[in-house]
């Protein structure tokens, strides 16, 4: 009696531990592909972004003093930015910063070029370039949406992995933390505006 009595507490212990570590497994799963799909939703905001550049390059370029240096600058800051790529599944802090650093050089080479455009009363007129400036503004703020979503997804799959029982499971099954987009250094200090 005593033997089947032990057989059966080890077998309801077993059973504890495989339905606790299914269920873990698949809230993982689950977490970690929410993960993956904010992170699509981010380089989708920013190619949004990119696929604008041009557009907004051409119609820039249809004047003709205008300044080749800040386009060339442009040009090839989207040229580096789109050739950074991030495995979603392995979102590091070193990545995600290399990430940041090259669209933050697109951010700044299309911020002079904006600032540059004042210098042109028709070229601020022109309703292209209205449209595509309204288009651009728009996509910043969808990139901030989707960033806040990628790291709100971020923090819940973290909260798991890090979180006791889950934790006990996610080095068994491989999980570990993500990084999330952080502030830019000096980014609290509100930008010198001269005129």
């Amino acid at each position: 009696m005593r033997p089947l009595v032990t057989a059966l507490v080890l077998i309801s212990l077993g059973l504890i531990v495989f339905v606790g570590g299914c269920s873990n497994y698949n809230s993982f799963v689950t977490l970690d592909e929410n993960v993956k799909q904010s992170w699509g939703q981010v380089q989708s905001a920013y190619q949004r972004r990119a696929d604008l550049i041009p557009n907004l390059v051409n119609t820039v370029k249809g004047y003709a003093n205008f300044e080749q240096q800040t386009l060339t600058q442009v040009v090839e800051a989207r040229a580096k930015a789109t050739s950074v790529q991030i495995d979603p599944s392995n979102i590091t802090p070193e990545k995600l910063k290399e990430f940041q650093s090259a669209y933050g050089e697109m951010n700044s080479a299309l911020s002079r070029l904006l600032v540059t455009v004042e210098k042109y009363p028709d070229l601020k007129a022109n309703q292209n370039f209205l449209e595509l400036q309204a288009q651009l503004e728009g996509t910043e703020n969808r990139i901030k949406v989707e960033r806040d979503n990628f790291n709100k997804a971020v923090t819940e799959y973290n909260k798991k992995v890090r979180q006791f029982p889950g934790t006990l499971f996610a080095g068994m099954f491989g999980f570990g933390q993500r990084a999330q987009f952080e502030a830019e250094a000096n980014a609290q200090n509100a930008p010198k505006v001269e005129f």
